[in-house]
């Protein structure tokens, strides 16, 4: 909660502004009933027109007033709820974009959307109820039992058995529904993750026939959710009519109890109307009360997961003393590194030393889970080493910002991510201020410029969100395009080559020595084919260096490269492949 609270502090001078207008709303409402009163005790009983004029003026000007309190209230609430919102989901968005994959995994994607939409859009709706109900309430309920006290003392015991009810049913509702409102998001939560999964699988799933068995998965998270959603409007459906019985009843009550009074002439007939009001006044305001019981225990749960997240302290994060690069040759030195997932009782990588030289391929190679992609992702500090260094150009990693070391590099993930646009932004992800000719030699390299020029508008073909109008090779060759126009030092592929057949494989590898032959380029690859001529090449066999060298020395001294590289080619296409 006091995470979330600071992004009010802005707004601190117009939340007065806010009490401001609502002290006088509350007072200008106030009035109105004492001037009722006089109307009919001074007025109407004397049959004074003159009065009655006079005091209906100054009613209609108090009334104005209310409306402008209240507009002004309302609309300075608003600009409040809306602009911390704005503040909070910019808060989150930044946090998340700094989390490190440890702090991802962490927390569900279903479960930051839901935190960054729905749970942001309950706090809001909370802070407006607040900031005009919440505040007013008390304002008015104070206020309304002060001057119905002042009016008749002899009636107040109506007003006391009328809030005691109130107290009653407002603190079983509490006591009833608090609880169900975290699990409500949990359920949120819950469902959001089954929708996004049967979105994103929606092709695996038509392919295994299992539809059938994936609704009825989500039917059961969404008859849970919708239970849980019953309760609460059954409880909060329950609140209104009792609320509005108790106020009915009072009103009846005060009559009756009044025009006793009236007829032994202790209280006038103007008093015991203002009396009546001010009663409805006090009810009203612990109904709004109310209504804040309810509103602010869920909103205080939103408020919660979100603070959960502002929370988070990412592990990865910048010197304190940051050095910069000198030289800009981009050698990757890796120094007895050794790395643990979170929580991971042994270790994914251990002792893991070599150089990755400018103008030179260093392709990893090694079975499934044999920590190849791990190995490259500590390259860009996605996750950092446990033990041991890793220099970039002389320069422990870990002492230079993010920034500039990420500037460095040219990423190309294992599966091909392009974002909604067309072409053209998406090759200029990594520099904005690309040319034409820079993303069309790019295009050419990547083997891309082929099914680009097919494309009816070229360049500024759209592209859907995730590049599902795009085949895998496609996806691909345009992510490797996107890092080619950046034109880092570094240059990274982890396993990107995969949905490309061999011919193509081979004219981007030589494309890609002809173009970026001076960048150091580290490659991550299950295929013998697109490594064979790498300078050297890395073997990784459960976490550890099984060997190190090219293609003709692990042939001779790596078993396990051996192994690979027969199973997937003969001796003779081996030598074929090399030549």
């Amino acid at each position: 909660m006091k995470t979330v609270f600071r992004y009010y502090k802005p707004y601190i001078w117009l939340i007065a502004l806010i009490l401001a207008f609502l002290f006088g709303q509350a007072m200008c409402e106030l009035a109105l009933p004492g001037y009722m009163s006089d109307i009919i005790n001074n007025g109407i009983v004397k049959q004074d027109m003159d009065y009655i004029w006079k005091t209906g003026l100054i009613m209609l000007a108090v009334s104005a007033g209310t409306v402008l309190c209240s507009l002004a209230g309302s609309f300075l609430a608003s600009r409040v709820s809306a602009k911390s919102s704005r503040d909070i989901r910019r808060a989150l968005f930044r946090k998340v974009t700094a989390f490190s994959a440890a702090e991802l995994e962490d927390f569900s994607t279903a479960s930051l959307i839901t935190r960054s939409t729905n749970d942001v859009q309950m706090v809001q709706q909370a802070t407006v109820m607040i900031l005009r109900l919440a505040c007013f309430a008390p304002m008015m309920g104070i206020g309304a039992i002060v001057r119905a006290l002042n009016t008749s003392v002899s009636l107040s015991w109506t007003v006391g058995l009328a809030l005691l009810v109130i107290v009653c049913i407002m603190l079983m509702a509490f006591f009833l529904v608090l609880p169900k409102f975290k699990v409500l998001q949990s359920k949120l939560d819950r469902l959001n993750l089954i929708m996004k999964e049967r979105l994103s699988g929606i092709l695996v799933i038509r392919a295994f026939n299992t539809e059938k068995s994936e609704e009825e998965r989500f039917d059961t998270a969404n008859v849970e959710l919708t239970k849980i959603n019953v309760f609460v409007n059954r409880a909060m459906s329950f609140m209104m009519p009792s609320l509005m019985f108790v106020m009915n009843g009072v009103s009846i009550l005060i009559i009756w109890a009044g025009a006793h009074l009236i007829e032994s002439q202790d209280l006038m007939i103007g008093d015991m109307l203002a009396y009546l009001q001010y009663a409805m006044q006090v009810i009203m305001s612990f109904l709004f009360i109310t209504m804040m019981f309810i509103m602010i225990p869920r909103a205080a749960v939103s408020a919660q997961r979100i603070g959960q997240v502002l929370d988070v302290e990412p592990t990865i994060e910048d010197s304190q003393k940051p050095q910069s690069l000198e030289n800009h040759k981009g050698v990757v030195q890796f120094s007895n590194v050794s790395f643990a997932y979170p929580d991971a009782e042994e270790k994914t990588l251990e002792n893991i030393s070599f150089t990755a030289q400018p103008g030179k391929t260093t392709a990893i190679i090694g079975g499934t889970g044999s920590g190849k992609s791990t190995l490259i992702s500590l390259i860009p500090r996605f996750y950092d080493v446990t033990e041991g260094e890793i220099l970039l150009d002389g320069i422990n990693i870990k002492d230079m910002t993010q920034h500039e070391l990420r500037d460095q590099i040219g990423y190309v993930p294992q599966k091909g991510m392009l974002f909604s646009g067309t072409i053209a932004t998406n090759l200029q992800y990594g520099k904005e201020d690309a040319t034409a000719q820079e993303m069309l030699e790019a295009a050419e390299t990547a083997q891309a410029l082929d099914f680009i020029s097919e494309k009816e508008n070229g360049f500024d073909e759209e592209v859907s969100q995730g590049g599902t109008n795009v085949s895998g090779g496609q996806k691909q060759r345009l992510s490797i395009a996107r890092a080619l126009v950046k034109k880092p030092k570094i240059y990274i592929f982890d396993d990107s080559f995969s949905a490309l057949d061999f011919k193509t494989d081979k004219a981007l590898r030589d494309a890609l020595k002809k173009k970026v032959g001076d960048s150091t380029i580290i490659i991550v690859a299950q295929r013998i084919n697109t490594i064979i001529d790498a300078d050297q090449i890395l073997v990784m066999d459960e976490g550890k260096l099984a060997g190190i060298g090219s293609h003709e020395e692990l042939m001779e001294n790596c078993s396990v490269y051996k192994e690979i590289a027969l199973s997937q080619l003969s001796e003779q296409e081996l030598e074929r492949g090399r030549k």
